[in-house]
């Protein structure tokens, strides 16, 4: 197995190698690509920096700062400094044309919508949102931004098609500080990424032809969320913490012990209840290749019900 791994492994990484000649039928492509996007601005001044800018992004530049891509590009820094920092434009156009040309180039009627949290480390107290927490990316509490990201995958491929930033409370707490930072006013309030994620699902979702909802187990965890899903009609598949608490239909209920003594609980953790269950009731798939090695997953298909916190009563899900 581990032979005929990094035998894959080396073709891999032999298909991304990208000759420098491809870059030269970028740039035209491009042009083309932000047309619509660019149309959004309503002052012609950020339409001229906009093409620089994403160029710059996408340059050999080493760093991909303002002075740098300026210099690049050989022009004065302000514009560029005015576009991003002060000039006053709205994203949610863009976000806007970018959905459309999802589902207009992606879309399928068995699409995928994927909800991710996600993060990434940051330096420094100024970028909007940044503190020390836990993240999960990195498996340990740092210094990052988080943020709630929306993918589409279909047969046609796949993409990001929108995120909404995630704010400490140590942020939407001071506003003298979002201010100085520029931080979007519609994402001030301290919210549970899981509300961010149904946000997105109704002003970007309802647009993209799907088949299923998916999410990670900070998208399985809020009851709220899975009964919204169950109630749009949307086939869903989530992930749940280890400690969720589930009753398997399959199973008989304790019986009462006797003596006016109430049964046992019927409730379990997802984690007991997995570890009980034969080895021969698994599907075992192999995913993909992974960093290090073939990611296999097993599954076992059961009717559950999942207990609400504070609740003795749950809904059935499968």
């Amino acid at each position: 197995m581990e032979a005929r791994y990094a035998t894959r492994k080396q073709q891999l990484l032999e298909e991304c190698q990208v000759a420098p000649e491809s870059f030269d039928q970028v740039l035209p492509r491009l042009t083309t690509f932000m047309a619509p996007f660019v149309e959004t601005f309503c002052r012609p001044e950020l339409d001229q920096q906009a093409h620089p800018y994403i160029c710059g992004l996408l340059s050999d530049v080493a760093r991909k700062n303002i002075a740098s891509i300026a210099y690049r590009f050989g022009q004065d820094r302000l514009p560029l400094q005015r576009f991003l920092g002060w000039a006053p434009w709205e994203d949610e156009p863009l976000r806007q044309e970018l959905t459309r040309q999802v589902a207009e180039h992606l879309g399928r009627a068995d699409g995928v919508l994927v909800f991710d949290p996600s993060g990434f480390p940051k330096s420094g107290p100024e970028s909007v949102g940044v503190a020390r927490q836990w993240c999960g990316r990195l498996g340990k509490v740092d210094t990052w931004q988080g943020a709630v990201y929306l993918g589409y995958v279909s047969s046609a491929g796949h993409t990001l098609v929108a995120m909404r930033l995630s704010l400490p409370k140590e942020w939407t707490t001071d506003q003298a500080r979002l201010d100085k930072a520029g931080g979007p006013s519609a994402h001030r309030r301290s919210r549970a990424r899981p509300q961010w994620a149904w946000d997105m699902l109704q002003a970007s979702g309802t647009r993209l032809p799907h088949g299923w909802i998916a999410g990670d187990d900070e998208m399985g965890r809020p009851d709220w969320w899975r009964r919204r899903l169950d109630g749009l009609g949307a086939r869903s598949m989530r992930a749940v913490p280890s400690n969720t608490l589930r009753r398997d239909r399959e199973t008989a209920l304790p019986a009462s012990s006797g003596r006016r003594r109430p049964p046992a609980p019927p409730w379990q953790r997802v984690a007991a209840w997995s570890a009980s269950l034969d080895e021969d009731a698994w599907k075992r798939v192999d995913v993909r290749d992974g960093s290090t090695g073939p990611l296999v997953v097993a599954g076992v298909t059961r009717r559950v019900v999942a207990r609400p916190p504070r609740r003795q009563q749950g809904d059935e899900e499968l």
